[in-house]
């Protein structure tokens, strides 16, 4: 998973990142600190893998992991060269989401490039420099396009064409790609494969005072103003303290939680994150484990049994014969596979079987 970090300049991005990654990326008072794209990857927190683990005494545990890539601050008119203009914004069409990060707080000592806080008018402000970066896209697209098209030399250019002007409208209206929703199938996979920034999901990061956390953000007007929008976008929200998480960053696990339990909080804002990113993407990890490795693997909420042998390696898929199948907890409890076998709690399924969340898999192929 690939998410991309968007938000004006001096609202808590870099500090996030941060403390997100440990990747010290540059972090100061002063508009446009970050230059260049900082990319860190960061492992998903699974209690469930060192459980295993240590029942398999494995050699090796791999957690999921979550590539974050922080891009200088946007301002009002990025897409046309303003600020560091809009050289950044092609990092952000890899990225399977978005995290928005908005200032919630008030700090005259923070400089805020629009002179004030307001949430509804900074997320309108990052919103149209990302439409204003696609309807370039699209403009370039329908540009290489119209000729074939008005042709009537081929039918899939002139369908490609007239919708790429019915979503170039869309976009002008100042209404985001992805609530353009496409008549076929097949106009939904070209649309996907445009990679419009503003067709991928959002999940807002509300960036508030310490004093905030212990109720969610609930008693801060802002964050109501954020809940607001991302309820109407079907987006996620998630409320932090950018510098609570760096201090959060520096602490062992057993020290973190004391620190959380003393704030009034349960999760990191690195959980909040990681439990919206997948929520809002679909996904969910099962999970292998043996003597030499115990690994989680992230698919599609939905995924069969041969789609999910395929992430290991593309001769499970192709080769797919059965998975046997155990929930984790189940097998820590039997004591061995053995033990669980002998129980019944070990399935055989076949290649119509839907993949759950916390299924521990072995599979069979031949090739």
């Amino acid at each position: 998973m690939k998410l991309g970090i968007v938000g004006l300049p001096n609202v808590g991005k870099s500090t996030l990142f941060n403390s997100l990654t440990r990747a010290g990326a540059a972090s100061a008072n002063f508009p446009f600190c970050t230059i260049d794209p900082n990319v860190g990857v960061v492992p998903v927190p699974d209690e469930r893998l060192k459980l295993l683990s240590e029942f398999s005494h494995s050699k090796k545990t791999t957690p999921a992991v979550i590539e974050f890539v922080d891009i200088a601050g946007l301002v009002r008119g990025a897409s046309r060269g303003e600020g560091l203009g809009n050289q950044f914004l092609a990092n952000i069409r890899e990225c399977d989401a978005i995290v928005h990060v908005v200032r919630c707080f008030e700090n005259e000592n923070i400089i805020h490039v629009e002179g004030s806080v307001d949430p509804v008018r900074d997320i309108e402000t990052i919103d149209l420099e990302l439409i204003f970066a696609d309807l370039e896209v699209l403009e370039r697209r329908i540009g290489k396009t119209a000729k074939t098209a008005k042709s009537g030399a081929s039918k899939d250019a002139k369908r490609e064409y007239d919708l790429l002007l019915e979503l170039k409208q869309h976009l002008e209206n100042g209404r985001k790609a992805i609530s353009f929703i496409p008549e076929d199938e097949e106009n939904a996979r070209f649309k996907a494969g445009l990679s419009l920034i503003t067709d991928k999901p959002v999940i807002y990061a509300a960036n508030v005072e310490d004093s905030d956390l212990a109720d969610d953000g609930a008693s801060n007007e802002f964050v109501g103003n954020v809940r607001e929008i991302a309820g109407k976008e079907g987006s996620e929200v998630f409320v932090i303290s950018a510098r609570i998480e760096e201090e959060i960053a520096e602490l062992e696990d057993d020290e973190k939680q004391e620190f959380l339990a003393d704030l009034g909080i349960e999760k990191s804002g690195l959980d909040k994150l990681i439990a919206a990113s997948y929520h809002l993407l679909g996904l969910m990890s099962f999970l292998t484990t043996g003597e030499d490795e115990t690994r989680a693997w992230t698919i599609p909420i939905g995924c069969k049994a041969p789609k999910a042998a395929g992430k290991i390696h593309t001769d499970f898929e192709r080769g797919f014969i059965k998975a046997e199948v155990i929930n984790y907890k189940e097998l820590l409890e039997a004591g061995s596979y053995a033990a669980a076998r002998e129980k019944g709690l070990v399935r055989i399924e076949g290649k119509e079987y839907v993949v759950r969340d916390g299924d521990v898999i072995l599979f069979r192929f031949n090739v």
